[in-house]
């Protein structure tokens, strides 16, 4: 068994079980991590609860809904706004959060009846929203306040809202992944069934496991779309709560992210008998294949095609482009459980990087499974990493750029090491052809940042030459560019390519700082001067 022990971590002997390096012929029997147990005391996990896996991650991007939590206040502010989960009611759901504001008189006298005014005036304030989700906490877990029984109590006062009630304090499982499986089941017992959909497609979805970040659900309904399926629900980015009730209606459910919500889709199958598809958006070839999928199920493989076929002659050339860039360059991923094994195939195989790391803090065993499959000998994989674990791992590995969250990207970049949001994305979104070249795009200029190298340079000792910085300059002068940049183009100083005039007309890089900056570099093109 691989075990690696991180120096940090000696004086926790236990911790050396959860993280492994993959030898020459290993296989998943000899180098899999310890992984989804309780944390180890004294390792300062940085690990998300239950609740926030209820909450954050599945609950909050439903975009019609009051989300309340019932107890203290900084609960609910940690979950707040911290994904960009966008909707297409300007995006209520992110700029409004509400808390019960449990205090220490609460604890000892009861919270019920704070709930229930707490209820009341949230409906008084937004009169147009008729659909809430309460949220349980530690707290008020603790002390045993029944939220079931106030929301009955307000609905048969007002019949014209519904209540959804998800019991998952932040106790309820070892990490963020225990709240995933609450609210799943939760949602199923309490509100699938409870209203009939209009069907208007001989050819009806659920979507499942989609949060919507940056407007990846959109890139995703517009395929489907134009292969003429109804998606009657998403859950639960951009979805609407009375849709998400009708989910029993569906003739398939289409899975993205397994890790989150699998368990709907099983009870979904059990109850109903609705298959469940697994499938991919990231990357042209797992994104291809599972079109191809859901066409061949509902026996319209040749819309399917047809789409590959254009998005593929519209996009890959640009995708080359990068791939021929970042050809070899060390990536640690560090992202959530699924895209530990939807990114870690498809970004070496289809954008030429090496992934040396991948690490879940909330992911399941089968998580780590695929993810270390996917890699190649000498990756390093961790389960629950803390922060001084990642810290020696980046000065072992010594990566060019790191995709993971906020907290651990910051961290890297006081290391010097670059990273993207894996969870929030910096320029999203990623899924689909144009958002797999999107991310490419990241992935470059994070490589390639003139700020970021010249960051590393130390003014008091350093020398400071005059052409750090200028790499994508030099890279854009070198032979062999794809055929389809020719003529009037353009160096974009935001995105660090060349730009055609239909892009910037399409708004396909909307990165400028400045209104004026796309329609000045249009100008100059059309005028056929070359940048």
């Amino acid at each position: 068994m691989p075990h690696h022990e991180f120096e940090c971590s000696k004086v926790i002997p236990e911790r050396k079980e959860h993280a492994v390096i993959k030898g020459k012929g290993e296989d998943l029997t000899s180098c899999l991590p310890k992984g989804y147990l309780n944390t180890i005391p004294g390792s300062i996990s940085e690990r998300g609860c239950a609740y926030c896996g209820a909450k954050h991650v599945i609950g909050t991007p439903m975009k019609d809904v009051i989300h309340i939590s019932h107890g203290p206040v900084g609960c609910t502010y940690d979950t707040w706004q911290t994904k960009r989960y966008i909707s297409d009611n300007d995006n209520y759901q992110l700029k409004y959060t509400f808390a019960t504001d449990v205090k220490e008189k609460h604890i000892v006298f009861g919270a019920e009846k704070l709930l229930k005014q707490n209820i009341l005036e949230a409906f008084k304030a937004f009169p147009k929203i008729k659909r809430m989700t309460i949220y349980q906490t530690c707290a008020t877990a603790l002390i045993g306040d029944d939220i079931n029984a106030i929301a009955d109590e307000v609905m048969a006062e007002m019949p014209d809202v519904d209540i959804f009630v998800c019991n998952s304090p932040g106790f309820a499982g070892p990490s963020q992944s225990g709240g995933h499986h609450k609210i799943n089941i939760a949602w199923i017992n309490q509100k699938v069934g409870t209203l009939e959909p209009k069907i208007t497609s001989d050819y009806v979805i659920n979507y499942v496991g989609e949060y919507n970040i940056q407007g990846d659900q959109e890139v995703m309904t517009d395929y489907f779309k134009r292969m003429g399926i109804q998606v009657l629900s998403t859950f639960t980015g951009n979805g609407s709560y009375d849709d998400l009730r009708t989910m029993h209606r569906a003739h398939l459910n289409v899975l993205e992210c397994a890790r989150s919500a699998e368990y709907i889709c099983d009870e979904l199958r059990e109850r109903y008998g609705i298959p469940r598809l697994d499938i991919d958006g990231f990357g042209f070839k797992p994104l291809a294949d599972s079109l191809r999928k859901i066409g061949l199920f509902f026996g319209i493989e040749d819309r399917a095609e047809a789409i590959i076929a254009e998005e593929t002659a519209r996009w890959q050339p640009e995708l080359d482009w990068y791939k021929a860039r970042l050809q070899g360059k060390k990536v640690c991923l560090w992202p959530g459980g699924s895209k530990l094994w939807h990114w870690a195939h498809a970004i070496q195989e289809e954008m030429g990087v090496k992934v040396v790391s991948v690490y879940t803090k909330f992911g399941h065993q089968g998580d780590m499974e695929k993810g270390i499959s996917r890699c190649g000998e000498g990756a390093l994989a961790i389960d629950d990493p803390n922060e001084l674990e990642g810290l020696e791992a980046l000065d072992m590995l010594k990566p060019d750029v790191i995709f993971t969250g906020k907290r651990p990207g910051e961290m890297a970049k006081k290391v010097g090491v670059p990273y993207l949001n894996a969870h929030a994305y910096h320029n999203g979104p990623y899924k689909g052809f144009e958002g797999w070249v999107r991310f490419a795009r990241d992935i470059y200029n994070a490589v390639y940042s003139p700020i970021h190298q010249l960051a590393m340079v130390d003014i008091s000792k350093d020398e400071i030459p005059t052409d750090r910085g200028f790499v994508t300059r030099r890279m854009l002068s070198d032979k062999g560019l794809p055929e389809e940049i020719t003529g009037s183009t353009v160096l974009s100083p935001y995105t660090g390519k060349f730009d055609s005039v239909s892009h910037l007309r399409t708004k396909t890089y909307p990165d400028f700082p400045r209104a004026g900056d796309a329609e000045e570099i249009i100008a100059v093109v059309e005028q056929g001067v070359q940048a």
